[in-house]
């Protein structure tokens, strides 16, 4: 091999300065608060979403992630990435091109003549110190960051899609209970009605009874309103006309239960599972590689360049290195290099800041569901002793044993427990998939 060969390819071979990555340690919990220590391993391919039995639902969901307008611009923005990478390496070091030309001169007392010329030209750096390398790293670790960006957006776009639906089923359900509860206040003024022809009830009584049947009819506006607004909602986030969902959504459906489990893990098991830990995570790796680049700088540059051309037939090239110190301007690059150690550090500091976040979002969804849980049996019972007591209520008012205002207060009470606990089971629903989407579920389902 020629000496000049053997040089090009041990500088070629050249180590690369700056720091290489690595993820810094952490401590972290054995087991959740109130979990134990069991690992669920990776969880990014569950359709989570699946175990609420609800066909309309998981319709929507597979819809939803093939055309929604946020994940699909997720999905531009790791093509962005993925292009960006493309241009580092050999592709940044490399440059030149190919040029021809033909002039015609001429003047006066002169001939016209014509000069033909054309020119290949190419140059290529060097990497002595491994600032193309590791602007290269910067640009990997930009293209998982935008990966698990894009697995971020879909979990939200879960997130708004469950509550949405969740809380349509849920006003849908509360309709339907006024409309119970309607039917019941109706019984109630025919039997004050009944009573004051009988003498045995004042017109004031009546009219109470009245007033509390229209407040119940009053009602109905608003919880359709609401319910309308999230169908629109599941509209805008299918990225469909709303009218075709309308006209599904209407059919009706049970409330979404709250299924059995899920199992939370333990805390490392965020660092696999969570894409936002790992877009904080690739976005220190590049601020890390960027402080190499930054390095890099510092020091000597190294590029061949050459040119081939040929004027009217005449050929010539020529070759040569070209060898650049940075001087002058020493201060200025390690300011750069010093601002992006510092980048580097606030990114290690923000992907911290993540993993505990993202512990304590595992750790108050396990909370709340366990509490929500408690809640909705509770008030279901709730309801239930309600319903029972304003049947008696009902009787003994026939019978003339209470007073209207006592059934009044009865019936209230019951509405008022039969829309709790249907809002309780809708909390619970929904707390159970926010445990799920804390822990990284389904972030890599696409359809």
């Amino acid at each position: 091999m020629k000496p000049q060969f053997l040089l090009i390819g041990l500088l070629v071979a050249g180590c690369a300065v700056g720091p290489d990555y690595q993820r810094p340690e952490i401590a972290m919990q054995t087991r959740f608060v109130g979990g134990n220590a069991e690992a669920v391993g990776a969880l990014a391919s569950e359709t989570w979403w699946q175990s609420y039995n609800d066909r309309m639902l998981s319709q929507l969901v597979t819809r939803g992630l093939a055309q929604n307008l946020d994940v699909m611009s997720a999905t531009e923005a790791i093509r962005q990435a993925q292009a960006e990478l493309r241009a580092t390496g050999v592709n940044a070091a490399l440059d030149g091109g190919l040029s021809g030309s033909v002039n015609r001169s001429g003047g006066d007392g002169l001939s016209p003549t014509t000069t033909h010329s054309a020119e290949l030209g190419a140059s290529f750096v060097v990497d002595l110190f491994g600032g193309i390398r590791r602007a290269r790293e910067g640009a990997a670790a930009s293209l998982t960051a935008a990966r698990a960006d894009a697995e971020t957006t879909r979990l939200a776009w879960l997130a708004e899609l469950l509550s949405s639906y969740a809380d349509a089923r849920y006003y849908q359900e509360v309709l339907a209970l006024t409309r119970d509860t309607i039917n019941a206040r109706k019984e109630t003024v025919e039997i004050t009605r009944s009573q004051y022809e009988a003498g045995a009830a004042t017109e004031y009584e009546v009219a109470e009874a009245q007033a509390l049947l229209s407040t119940a009819r009053a009602a109905l506006p608003q919880y359709a309103a609401l319910f309308d607004a999230n169908v629109y909602a599941i509209a805008t986030l299918l990225n469909e006309p709303a009218g075709p969902i309308m006209t599904q959504m209407q059919k009706g459906a049970a409330q979404l239960p709250t299924p059995r489990g899920p199992k939370s893990g333990v805390p490392a098991d965020l660092l696999r599972n969570r894409p936002d830990l790992r877009s904080a995570e690739a976005d220190l790796a590049a601020a890390v590689a960027n402080v190499g680049v930054a390095e890099a700088a510092l020091y000597p540059s190294l590029s061949l360049s050459g040119t081939v051309g040929r004027t009217d037939g005449v050929d010539a090239w020529s070759f040569g290195p070209q060898l650049s110190f940075p001087v002058f301007n020493q201060a200025q690059l390690r300011a750069s290099r010093d601002a992006q150690v510092s980048v580097a550090k606030q990114s290690e500091i923000a992907w911290r800041a993540s993993v505990l976040g993202a512990v304590e979002d595992v750790q108050v969804a396990q909370s709340n569901l366990a509490r929500y849980r408690q809640r909705a049996a509770l008030l279901r019972t709730a309801a239930n002793d309600y319903e029972h007591a304003l049947t008696l209520a009902q009787e003994n008012y026939r019978n003339g044993a209470i007073t209207l205002l006592a059934l009044l207060e009865t019936d209230r009470n019951a509405a008022s427990a039969r829309i709790a606990a249907a809002s309780a089971v809708n909390d619970a629903a929904q707390a159970w998939a926010t445990l799920k989407i804390a822990t990284g579920a389904g972030a890599a389902v696409t359809r």
